[in-house]
């Protein structure tokens, strides 16, 4: 079968059960909308918050980063599974135990405080919207190659499938839906990847296939053979580790800590029964994220060196070492439509010369071959998942496969971001601030008017990302380890921490992540030109935009603490309630304590 019908068939057989399961766990209360009722099993809940984590940044670009930054992509995986211990062990137990619906309603009880209470709103809808940007630019790729629409087309079409089953369904109709989703998405990242160590190694498990010998008889192994093809092409080697030290150390924190700062994922520990099933479902969601975690390596190696081999066709410097445009193979001729892959004729002989063109080591030969400059003036990071099976030429239903998986991780993400959104704007502040005296049935329209809203703005925020999807995704996890993860950690194991504090410090750590983030990034301009370019020598101490939200917490601590010591202490209700929350119930009984 034709490989955009086989496609459209999978994409909307899986749409028509995410819809389906939408109206059958149609939210009737707000308990359902916010938490799916309480009633949902560990197991379950940790497939669908793995689901809910394992967005387009993990599926579609994590890999993506790792194919071109190689070693220092590693970043991801620690940091954003790490973050899941650190949330096991100091988060998700005491939340659920505290028995609220959402993390702003937890911050404002904590300390006591309206005021605390919206600036955690705040903190939670700057972090979601950013996040959620990264989502959309998933959606947008995955429907622009495999349904042949541009980008925005894509993206609206996305948009309405995340509008249907999340206003709906609510937090009970996404929960079922992300298991559905889990599903499909881990079947969709492992089967393609067997394919291509199997072809690539003779290995069919790719976590091994990544240290084997290649298949091709020349006795190399497949990471050393990446290594040299990139570094005979002017490229720094796959294996070297290319950023500082101090860089990659906060990069790794600031996604540890923001992955235990972030709220859609934090609001799935409220939906299960006991306080114990928050700490399962934590240790089952970290078991189900592995299955994946643990296969992307490979999936970035294997696409890098699979791209650089089907353009590098012979010898490096030969007239006839690189792959004819005329001749270029349909993935190709698919993704330029795309406009995410683009290729300039620099030199008018008709091939392609993909290299470094900025290697002063390599310069010498690439003026001997006749090359102008590289010529592929973009290849877009987020596509190397998406297209890797069409570049090993594998069969038509494991790439419409791949197209139903990298869409399913972007639609669960993007619906579990735009209910902690709603959640927020509903219950928080319509209901815990300015309408207190609500009707149920009023705020659960509140809460649907509020992600139809969050959805429109995060699909015209997606038109134009500011990154890579998991780019984007980092600065949203940078800014919620600088306002909300430390509120939590001390509103949690802080008996001392005051309202005053608290506000102060999530400020703190908000606005300097923002300003950082905003000047590095350009989108500051002073006569059309961006007030500080972001580059490494520019970064204070070295430490780039994407990692700065490691020291945004540690401000956000150091002035919480500060101002805490100089004001007030708690009432004592508020003291005990902190006891409450972390001392397990009837113990001491034993002991007579």
């Amino acid at each position: 079968m034709e490989l955009k019908t086989l496609t459209t068939i999978v994409v909307l057989a899986t749409f028509a059960i995410y819809i389906g399961i939408a109206i059958w766990a149609r939210a009737k209360s707000t308990s359902d909308f916010y938490v799916a009722g309480g009633g949902i099993g560990p197991v379950a809940n940790g497939m669908a918050t793995a689901a809910d984590w394992m967005s387009a940044a993990s599926f579609i670009s994590m890999a993506g980063l790792i194919a071109f930054q190689g070693y220092d992509a590693s970043v991801y995986l620690m940091g954003w599974t790490g973050g899941y211990v650190l949330l096991a062990l100091c988060l998700a137990p005491y939340l659920r135990k505290f028995g609220k619906f959402t993390v702003p309603e937890f911050i404002g009880d904590r300390f006591y405080s309206k005021t605390a209470r919206i600036v955690a709103v705040i903190c939670l809808i700057v972090a979601s919207i950013t996040y959620v940007i990264g989502q959309m630019k998933g959606i947008g790729v995955a429907f622009s190659r495999f349904l042949e629409v541009d980008y925005s087309t894509g993206l609206y079409a996305g948009m309405g499938i995340v509008f249907f089953y999340a206003v709906v369904g609510g937090m009970k109709g996404i929960t079922y839906t992300q298991i559905a989703q889990y599903c499909i998405l881990i079947f969709a990242y492992t089967v393609p990847a067997v394919f291509i160590s199997m072809s690539l190694t003779g290995n069919p498990i790719p976590q091994l296939g990544l240290g084997s010998e290649m298949a091709d008889g020349s006795g190399m192994y497949m990471l050393d053979k990446l290594d040299m093809t990139l570094r005979d092409l002017g490229f720094a080697e796959y294996t070297a580790q290319k950023g500082s030290t101090m860089n990659l150390f906060f990069l790794t924190l600031s996604l540890m800590i923001g992955t235990a700062g972030l709220p859609h994922v934090i609001i799935r520990f409220f939906t299960v029964p006991k306080v114990s099933d928050a700490r399962k479902s934590a240790g089952y969601a970290l078991l189900f994220i592995a299955l994946l975690y643990t296969v992307a390596p490979a999936v970035g190696s294997m696409a890098r060196l699979n791209l650089m081999n089907t353009i590098q066709t012979g010898p490096i410097g030969q007239a006839e070492s690189n792959l004819s445009y005329a001749e270029r193979p349909e993935w190709f001729k698919n993704w330029e439509k795309t406009g995410l892959l683009k290729f300039e004729d620099k030199n008018g002989d008709g091939r392609i010369q993909y290299y470094n063109d900025k290697s002063e080591s390599f310069a010498p030969i690439a003026a001997k071959a006749g090359w102008k400059g590289n010529e592929m003036v973009k290849v877009d990071r987020d596509i190397m998942v998406l297209a890797n099976p069409e570049i090993a030429k594998l069969p038509n239903w494991v790439i419409a496969l791949v197209a139903a998986g990298g869409i399913a991780a972007a639609l669960s993400t993007a619906a579990g971001l735009l209910l902690a959104i709603a959640s927020a704007i509903s219950h928080d502040l319509l209901k815990g601030v300015f309408r207190p005296d609500i009707s149920e049935k009023k705020e659960l329209m509140a809460g649907r008017i509020a992600m139809a809203g969050a959805v429109l703005l995060a699909g015209w925020l997606g038109l134009n990302p500011p990154g890579f999807a998991a780019q984007v995704v980092a600065l949203a996890f940078g800014l919620a380890a600088s306002s909300i993860f430390p509120a939590l950690m001390m509103g949690i194991f802080n008996k001392r921490m005051n309202s005053q504090g608290a506000i102060a410090g999530m400020l703190a750590g908000l606005f300097s992540t923002l300003i950082y983030i905003f000047w590095f990034k350009g989108w500051f301009f002073v006569a059309g030109t961006a007030m500080s370019p972001d580059t490494a020598e520019h970064w204070f101490l070295g430490i780039s935009p994407g990692s700065f939200g490691a020291v945004g917490a540690i401000i956000n601590f150091t002035v919480a603490y500060a101002v805490s010591k100089v004001t007030a202490p708690p009432p004592e209700h508020i003291q005990q309630l902190v006891e409450d929350i972390r001392v397990p119930r009837g113990s001491g009984v034993a002991s007579g304590h």
